[in-house]
């Protein structure tokens, strides 16, 4: 059986199904803001943010990575420890800068003051560098002439 409908029908039909919604059964989101969570920043020594750079968290059980993603482009990285206890931060560039922090969180999860631990690089002002790179020009250049001293006047003595 086929129902004939003319073209004012079918534009009626048209409009019902265009314009009334049928409910959809699909899931939605919902967000909210929350604190207490951790900021981590990380610097060079020269003050600048380490823009972007990879970070890793751990719990304080160990086992598999907690949170990882990149710093924001001022060296900021937010996260939400989720128990207490002291969880390890590592931030690295990629580029041979590498940051640990031990974060230590209490029972009500808030946070004293975080720690660098070795391994990574550290926070030296740009002069002591220059002077260590100096100083091993000196020290080299002294080794050199001391052996060719040597290789001069001891091929020359007389006995």
């Amino acid at each position: 059986m086929l129902i004939r409908m003319s073209a004012i029908g079918r534009l009626l039909l048209a409009g019902l199904l265009f314009f009334c919604p049928l409910k959809a059964d699909a899931h939605g989101v919902s967000g909210e803001v929350s604190t207490g969570g951790m900021a981590v920043i990380a610097r060079y020594s020269d003050g600048k943010p380490m823009s972007y750079a990879r970070v890793k968290i751990t719990a304080p059980e160990g086992g598999p990575s907690f949170q990882s993603g990149r710093t924001d482009r001022n060296g900021r990285f937010c996260f939400y420890p989720d128990g207490p206890g002291t969880w390890t931060v590592v931030v690295d560039d990629e580029m041979g800068h590498r940051l640990t922090l031990q974060v230590p969180v209490g029972e009500n999860r808030g946070s004293t003051a975080a720690t660098s631990v070795g391994g990574g690089n550290s926070v030296a002002p740009r002069w002591m560098g220059a002077v260590a790179g100096i100083g091993i020009i000196f020290g080299l250049t002294g080794i050199v002439m001391a052996i060719k001293s040597r290789r001069k006047w001891g091929g020359s003595s007389s006995g």
